[in-house]
């Protein structure tokens, strides 16, 4: 597996995209997802300058975390749904929170950050597809959870973040991706800036390029550079 390859491949291809979009590639991060994939990828990955990993599993991630606790720069960043159980763990290691969905959850990180004197960057999860089987706020109750955050100071919310449709799945096309995405910017600008930030995390391998066309400021990559997951 040569992780420095296909980070290069991706990044040529997130560059190919804001330039078809007519965008500053410096607009754009990639959030390479190391999720199920073994310390020596990752390490891999950081030898080819990443500096922030995707993770989902709470447990894994902070093991991961433990075991390169010797790099500093390398940051932490937790894109899976969140229990609130788990939420002091998360407080004590990760950098970026990209799944928050709920009130609960983010008291229940505000807490644990408050007693370890850390702060988090959060994106607020949206269900832009309307899919029962996802995670993440309907459109319409983003905005009063937005101004819930505003009392918990140890968050800084950055953006929005979603999961559109997959294409392919129930019949679905480019037009309705592209749909979950333009719900994303229309939500995006309804919203005080001063409250909930301008950033999008939006986009993975699949519909990276047209994310990236419709504003997305982080995108989320896992399979084309660590390759397919490894089962557990």
């Amino acid at each position: 597996m040569d992780v420095a390859a296909n980070l290069a491949r991706v990044r040529r291809q997130v560059d190919e995209a804001c330039a078809a979009a007519g965008r500053d590639p410096g607009e754009v991060r990639l959030l390479p997802v190391s999720k199920t994939h073994p310390p020596e990828l990752l390490q891999a990955a950081y030898d080819a300058g990443v500096r922030l990993l995707g993770e989902n599993r709470v447990q894994e991630a902070a093991e991961k975390a433990d075991h390169f606790a010797d790099r500093p720069d390398l940051r932490w960043a937790m894109i899976g749904h969140l229990q609130t159980n788990k939420a002091r763990q998360v407080a004590a290691f990760a950098d970026e929170f990209h799944a928050l969905d709920s009130l609960k959850i983010a008291r229940a990180l505000h807490k644990g950050l408050h007693d370890l004197d850390r702060s988090l960057d959060v994106f607020v999860q949206v269900n832009s597809s309307g899919e029962a089987q996802k995670s993440g706020l309907a459109p319409g109750e983003v905005a009063d959870v937005v101004a819930g955050l505003a009392e918990l100071p140890t968050l800084r919310v950055r953006g929005l973040m979603t999961v559109a449709v997959q294409q392919g799945v129930d019949g679905a096309g480019e037009r309705e991706v592209a749909a979950c995405f333009e719900r994303m910017v229309e939500l995006r600008e309804s919203l005080p800036e001063h409250l909930c930030g301008r950033e999008l995390s939006m986009g993975m391998s699949g519909d990276l390029a047209l994310a990236i066309a419709h504003g997305a400021t982080t995108v989320r990559v896992g399979q084309a550079v660590f390759g397919a997951r490894e089962t557990r």
